[in-house]
């Protein structure tokens, strides 16, 4: 039997708000992400609890995020890398299939920026090794990037084996486009855009991309095809356009 393919996205959802955060839009991107049936979502900027928005928008879910984004009989975990008076958002992976361990890395560079790394390792129904996820979200300015580069090629070194398939995703905020040469020349990783379309999606701003800060790194996987989340309603609900790859085995 023919191990199955999967569809995976990245999104960072702006902790389920609108740009400049006037309304809640979480159950509209529920209902987006839903119709794209994704098998793995590496979500960014997931709100794990905010007691203020919790008060401020009547239908803000009694539920983690991560878990209201959950499909009947999904599973997902939560990285947790801000925390404030009013709560704390991180990473979060929602997964069709069981996740079978993860770990949340700290890679803030400076106070100022809290940032993480999401490990987990997925049990996926006809594949005989364990599919590697890892979700980033780095930082705002080049030097703490560099950094968590190599903090995160350290974590794959230390915790992915060469023969087992490997995805990154998430918000690079790279846009002088130096992660992939890096992820290349260090753990060959290849880029499902650069791959298939020869360059970087442009996913900000949703509403007329001009920067390629989001990706899909893969290794061990062959890539069916791509896709970007532009246009309506796509473009109401995050700042940032949302990434989907069909992967194979």
């Amino acid at each position: 039997m023919t191990a199955r393919a999967l569809t995976v996205v990245t999104y960072n959802i702006h902790k389920g708000l609108s740009q400049f955060n006037r309304r809640l839009v979480l159950h509209e991107i529920r209902d987006r992400l839903g119709s794209l049936d994704a098998d793995v979502a590496f979500l960014q900027e997931v709100q794990g609890r905010h007691e203020g928005n919790a008060k401020r928008h009547v239908a803000w879910p009694e539920k983690s995020q991560h878990e209201f984004l959950c499909r009947d009989g999904a599973h997902s975990c939560y990285g947790m890398n801000a925390v404030y008076q009013d709560g704390h958002h991180g990473n979060a992976v929602v997964s069709r299939f069981p996740i079978s361990c993860w770990d949340n890395i700290d890679i803030s560079h400076h106070p100022i920026e809290s940032r993480g790394l999401l490990h987990c390792e997925l049990e996926v129904q006809g594949w005989k090794k364990r599919l590697h996820c890892i979700n980033v979200h780095l930082g705002l300015w080049a030097r703490s990037r560099r950094f968590q580069l190599e903090w995160l090629a350290d974590r794959i070194r230390a915790a992915v084996p060469e023969g087992e398939p490997l995805i990154v995703a998430g918000d690079f905020n790279d846009w002088q486009k130096k992660a992939s040469d890096y992820l290349a020349a260090q753990l060959k990783l290849v880029e499902v855009f650069e791959q298939s379309e020869g360059r970087l999606a442009k996913s900000y701003p949703a509403k007329l991309p001009m920067l390629p800060l989001d990706r899909i790194y893969v290794r061990g996987l062959g890539i069916q095809g791509t896709e970007r989340l532009v246009g309506l309603p796509w473009s109401r609900l995050s700042d940032h356009v949302a990434l989907a790859a069909r992967l194979a085995p």
